[in-house]
């Protein structure tokens, strides 16, 4: 990726009035999934899971697993010139339904918003997907590995543990909204076992060319 703009860096723009966009590294490693703006917030900052009362300690658990650097939670004051609300040099965050609605989206309106969601995630092409809730979790363990998944998948067992996919690497995450006193150090944890590893969905196309060089590619 050539662009280094941080808020809705491929310029989606889908039809309707008011949406959140992604955010974050358009070069990330991680890839957090989240559902809609009603469920997981970031109206009034334009960025996605900010602005719940969850969002605090969300966010102070990404910074202890050194996905984000470890700053204040963003308001609506702060983000309103456009600053950056949180910084982070190998994180992106987005919806699976980005647009603001008056009521929970339908599953044709999912379906609508599923281009706009599986073209950034492709352009990404992060190592690591992080869904953040049952829906989240369910579609991306449906669409991006082999792993049988219901509809509503048992979030409590999924959190913070890895899941290989096909190309990415998925670890589910429960609902910020029902985080109990373990959540929060189960996924600081999960995240830096995970660092501490090669993480990293890459396979070598240098015995297609001449030489004994390699070439990474995710």
């Amino acid at each position: 990726n050539v662009t280094d703009r941080t808020r809705n860096p491929f310029g989606m723009r889908p039809d309707c009035e008011s949406f959140v966009p992604g955010y974050g590294d358009a070069n990330a490693d991680f890839h957090l999934v989240g559902d809609h703006p009603g469920v997981h917030g970031g109206v009034d900052a334009g960025v996605p899971f900010t602005g719940e009362p969850w969002s605090p300690t969300f966010f102070d658990a990404l910074a202890g697993g050194g996905l984000i650097d470890p700053l204040a939670e963003p308001s609506a004051e702060s983000t309103a010139d456009g600053s950056d609300p949180f910084v982070t040099d190998r994180t992106f965050a987005s919806y699976l339904h980005m647009c603001v609605t008056d009521e929970a989206p339908d599953e044709a309106a999912y379906a609508d918003m599923e281009r706009f969601f599986d073209a950034e995630l492709r352009a990404i092409a992060a190592h690591v997907l992080l869904p953040v809730g049952a829906r989240a979790t369910a579609h991306v363990l449906r669409t991006y590995t082999a792993h049988p998944v219901d509809d509503e998948p048992e979030m409590e067992s999924l959190h913070a543990t890895e899941r290989v996919g096909s190309g990415f690497l998925v670890v589910p995450v429960a609902e910020p909204a029902e985080w109990g006193p373990t959540h929060h150090d189960r996924l600081v944890e999960g995240l830096s076992e995970l660092q501490s590893t090669d993480f990293r969905r890459e396979a070598d196309l240098g015995r297609f060319l001449p030489g004994d060089d390699s070439y990474l590619v995710r």
